[in-house]
């Protein structure tokens, strides 16, 4: 079954030692109160809960997946599926970081990212259900009206409903502009929504008393393309007029795919056959509406893939250090053993590090991601919230599309680890990498999001935000340029930021003369960029460790040398992807289609 424990004292590392997140809250006057003492409070119970309470549903999830009913169109999720839901409700949960005005706890996004970390390491499918639902209630909280506030958000922070997004359809998944999804107006404020949709996450099941489905059509006088796209609430059940479930509405899961991964949650084929649903936000204006929801997707498929790495890690260090093959090649380890614990073989040592580094970086990078929304989203001043915000869209990007490919490469080491054992599913460990595939797909693949950094978030801007990060990164090389200490560090992350201004700047002037130059670029740009970010975290991780090595505290020593392999043995990959990302278009496009 394998093992779970909450990566507790690397969290406070991040969010009190490198981030101090409660000196930052203090700046901010909705937090002003959430001290070190609350927030390490609320991840030692989160911790237990996804350690106690989820973990050990995860692999029952994957072997049992969920049963459709097909006379009924309903769901069963797994065996104890729907009572951990119970208890993730009852225990307040869901409505941590809600507005207090809905019923909400008004407590910080930084927060809730590292319990969605420990709750995605325990159990990615689970976890799907509730996580989908908060992007609903951002959704509607940005967007809906004050009867439609009135009557869903308290449902949702409650999570007494939850929610789900509708987009994709069976001809058109990132091009939405070719959805075929109708909405048509019956007078009274309601619309008749027809059409289908695949891939609907959590789209059907038994653990809440309703589901609130945001869908995607297209009113009877819409413009073609994206422009014309409108967003609707459709609830599995239509409120009656005291706001509880009434009549059932023709909205119906006809179908669960089956799928490679993620088995224990409903991922459903949702017909609508004029199904009642109500207009969110203005006619047309759908998907930027949706991108609320997409855009906290993103970020939260981000924290899927950083959950799989942390717990794919543990198990393979956990078996690293029992499991006996070979002697060392410097000379026994283990002379009380026949043979020594694979630990001792610079090779499997490589593939626990691997995970462990992405581990590390992804949790500082997240915790930073989060902490930045908090700034946008409750910071007094407006520069402040401005910047952060800016920073934000530039990164979103680099959170989906980087740390789902490192969970991806995480994973895989694990599994690797593990020889054969890792293969069958008695150990648990080939479930991560399964589950792991998906968050490279989903969300808009990466390429998507590849796409969306070089093409939107750097060049339609010269480079605007990028530029901003870049101080960021270029202010921490000047203050610790001169210490030999961190020299180590230094010199690497300078050269590193110098390479991506003039991979840039090139790309841009390629990009002029003929636009698929971007296209080529962009992949490998991306994972170097992201690179680039997880140097600058290591490097402020590895000062702090630097410093307090004398403490007694084994746990710098560790951060110091998982730092040092880092640069050593990952952040070298960027010389091979800048080299890819200058290669260009041609060796790409002059084969001919019908010559493949």
């Amino acid at each position: 079954m394998g093992t779970y424990t909450a990566p507790l004292r690397d969290m406070h590392f991040v969010l009190h030692e490198l981030l101090d997140v409660g000196g930052e809250l203090k700046n901010m006057p909705a937090y002003a109160e959430v001290d070190v003492d609350t927030i390490n409070a609320v991840l030692e119970e989160a911790g237990k809960f996804a350690a106690k309470v989820l973990y050990p549903l995860n692999q029952v999830g994957d072997r049992e997946g969920c049963r459709l009913d097909v006379a009924t169109h309903e769901v069963q999720t797994p065996k104890g599926f729907k009572k951990a839901y119970q208890q993730f409700v009852e225990a307040g949960w869901p409505s941590l970081t809600c507005d207090p005005e809905y019923g909400g706890q008004g407590l910080p996004v930084v927060l809730q990212t590292s319990l969605s970390e420990m709750f995605n390491s325990a159990n990615q499918a689970w976890y799907m259900y509730p996580g989908l639902s908060h992007g609903a209630y951002e959704c509607l909280h940005e967007h809906g009206t004050p009867e439609q506030k009135a009557l869903y958000l308290p449902k949702l922070v409650s999570g007494e409903w939850t929610g789900t997004m509708c987009l994709t359809e069976p001809h058109c998944g990132t091009d939405l502009g070719l959805l075929r999804t109708k909405a048509v107006p019956r007078g009274d404020g309601s619309y008749a929504i027809t059409g289908n949709k695949i891939f609907i996450s959590a789209g059907e099941h038994d653990m809440s008393a309703n589901i609130l489905h945001l869908v995607l059509a297209r009113l009877p006088d819409a413009p073609v393309g994206t422009k014309g796209i409108s967003l609707f609430v459709v609830p599995k059940f239509v409120p009656d007029g005291e706001g509880n479930p009434g009549a059932r509405n023709k909205i119906h899961c006809d179908a669960i795919e089956d799928k490679m991964g993620i088995h224990g949650n409903s991922t459903c084929q949702i017909s609508l056959d004029e199904a009642t649903g109500w207009l969110i936000g203005e006619p047309h204006k759908g998907l930027n509406a949706m991108f609320v929801m997409m855009n906290a997707a993103r970020l939260g498929v981000g924290l899927q893939s950083l959950g799989l790495t942390e717990a794919a890690y543990q198990n393979a260090l956990a078996y690293a250090k029992e499991r006996l093959q070979m002697r060392s090649l410097s000379g026994i380890k283990a002379p009380d053993q026949p043979a020594d614990p694979i630990i001792v073989h610079p090779d499997v040592r490589r593939m626990l590090l691997t995970a462990k580094a992405y581990a590390e970086g992804g949790r500082a990078f997240a915790s930073f991601i989060a902490l930045l929304i908090d700034r946008e989203l409750s910071h007094p001043d407006e520069a402040v919230r401005k910047e952060s915000g800016e920073l934000v869209a530039l990164l979103t990007p680099i959170v989906k599309a980087f740390m789902t490919d490192n969970g991806w490469i995480a994973t895989s080491e694990a599994m690797q680890a593990h020889g054969g054992h890792g293969y069958i599913t008695g150990t648990g460990i080939e479930q991560y990498v399964r589950d792991a595939r998906i968050n490279m797909i989903y969300e808009g693949t990466n390429t998507v999001q590849s796409l969306d950094l070089l093409g939107r978030k750097i060049l339609m801007d010269n480079g605007a935000k990028l530029k901003k990060f870049g101080a960021m990164v270029q202010a921490f090389i000047e203050e610790n340029g001169t210490d030999e200490a961190m020299s180590e560090f230094v010199t690497p992350l300078a050269d590193l930021g110098d390479k991506v201004v003039k991979l840039t700047t090139e790309i841009g002037m390629k990009a002029f003369q003929n636009q698929d130059e971007v296209g080529a670029a962009a992949v490998p740009y991306l994972r170097v960029v992201g690179h680039l970010v997880y140097a600058w975290f290591f490097a402020r991780m590895a000062k702090i460790a630097l410093a307090r090595l004398d403490s007694g505290d084994n746990f710098y020593k560790a951060k110091l040398a998982t730092a040092r392999f880092y640069f050593a043995r990952l952040l070298p990959e960027t010389a091979m992807l800048i080299r890819q990302a200058r290669a260009g278009a041609k060796s790409l496009l002059e084969l001919e289609a019908e010559l493949f």
